[in-house]
């Protein structure tokens, strides 16, 4: 007990003190019982921007400004966690985020969502008691346009509660394109966990699944033979691209006739409303439920929200008890999903990053090069293949001009600095020029 008092004096009681937003009382540092305003349920030391919008769910003049950090300080006052030696707090500047190709999931969490979580509620969810977390999801059930939201810990949680949600009792079947993240990363999920066959289709246009390639696929009568399908479950964007709103407003007509249930996987649902396809309303307006992911492109450390009608988040809520993904204190989690929101997507961040994607697509062209798929958001796909060169040896090379890819798929998120796109183009030469300038 005597280590604890020593260590929280020493480390931890200067920073939550550094911030002049959590007096007179701070949620990390009182061992006081939760302290109500005698105005019923909201706390007096929430953040401002968190109570507006958790009383309102939407602000009148626009999303709320995010909380003024003074970086400099943050930083300062977080060297005093780290061990000592530590010369640049990692909360402070992206790091090795901005030399790293891999996948938008590096991107580094920033000083204002360090600033989001040390002033955050500390209430537990499984109880649906904290304002942060309840904030949160009327935010994104309001900008989506869906009565209501769950927060979840992954994307790919998500999609298994959502799909869990939807699907009551086999025999029921999940169609989808047959690169879904639900079919290829998602460790069997959907059989595992909801006991459904899963028809992965190959659109025909070869860029997303259209309504044609829907009925062709679709099981709709009760032939004991056949496993009927139940969800159709899209995924936009997939490898950069988007599905057109046209498309799945089609795709949602026609399955609603069906009676069949529509599910997005919309982790990076985020990049195709900042390229301009539609609005984000627009498009998860299309869906029964839709799985949105806060820890990609829009920096957050961890976590994502399902939105679907009342009911559904009710059934949900239990499903996610029982995959174990229940939180406490998950103020913690929804504070900087809350900063990612604000700051990152509706602050436009998202489109500066496919400007630059662009721009590496452009150097990979502009020198022979081939891609795999059109760069519609923040992804660029080389075809390696046709220059060549093994996804390892582009990866080695990459590597020793300090940038880290992941073969030919090039994820350009907004912490990506002018450096390695510098560096990146290097390699490109390289490898291109080193090959006759691609092949025919």
């Amino acid at each position: 007990m005597v280590s604890y008092y020593f260590h929280y004096s020493k480390y931890i009681s200067p920073l939550v003190k550094s911030f002049p937003r959590l007096k007179p009382l701070h949620h990390w540092t009182s061992r006081a019982p939760y302290q109500y305003q005698k105005s019923k349920t909201r706390l007096n030391y929430t953040p401002q921007y968190v109570r507006t919008m958790a009383t309102n769910g939407s602000s009148n003049n626009g999303p709320p400004s995010p909380p003024v950090v003074d970086k400099e300080d943050v930083e300062k006052k977080a060297n005093t966690l780290t061990p000592a030696g530590t010369k640049t707090n990692n909360w402070s500047k992206p790091g090795p985020a901005a030399f790293d190709f891999r996948s938008d999931v590096v991107t580094t969490p920033t000083p204002s969502m360090l600033s989001a979580i040390a002033s955050t509620t500390l209430l537990d969810d499984v109880f649906a008691e904290d304002p942060t977390t309840t904030a949160l999801e009327t935010r994104i059930a309001t900008l989506t346009g869906h009565p209501a939201a769950l927060l979840v810990l992954s994307g790919t949680m998500g999609n298994q509660v959502a799909l869990r949600t939807h699907l009551l009792a086999p025999p029921h079947a999940v169609l989808c394109d047959h690169r879904s993240h639900i079919v290829k990363h998602e460790a069997g999920g959907p059989a595992s966990l909801s006991g459904a066959f899963v028809e992965a289709v190959r659109p025909r246009n070869r860029h997303h699944l259209t309504l044609e390639d829907v009925r062709k696929y679709a099981v709709l009568d009760e032939d004991v033979h056949s496993c009927p399908t139940r969800v159709i479950s899209l995924e936009n964007t997939l490898n950069g691209t988007v599905i057109p709103l046209s498309e799945c407003r089609r795709i949602a007509h026609w399955a609603g006739e069906k009676g069949i249930r529509m599910h997005l996987d919309g982790a990076r649902l985020w990049e195709a409303v900042a390229s301009g396809a539609g609005e984000l309303e627009e498009f998860c307006k299309c869906f029964d439920s839709v799985s949105l992911c806060f820890s990609k492109g829009l920096g957050a450390p961890i976590g994502s929200v399902v939105v679907g009608d009342e009911a559904f988040i009710r059934r949900a809520r239990w499903v996610r008890k029982m995959l174990g993904g229940g939180m406490r204190q998950a103020g913690v989690v929804a504070a900087a999903a809350r900063v990612g929101v604000e700051e990152t997507f509706l602050g436009g961040r998202l489109r500066e990053s496919h400007e630059s994607a662009r721009r590496v697509a452009g150097m990979w062209q502009g020198l022979g090069g081939r891609l795999r798929y059109p760069v519609e958001t923040n992804m660029v796909w080389l075809d390696l293949e046709g220059v060549g060169v093994k996804e390892e040896e582009f990866m080695r090379l990459a590597g020793e001009r300090g940038v880290r890819v992941l073969g030919g798929r090039l994820v350009v998120h907004y912490q990506i600095s002018d450096a390695a796109i510098e560096r990146l183009g290097g390699v490109m030469e390289m490898v291109l020029k080193g090959n006759g300038g691609g092949r025919g």
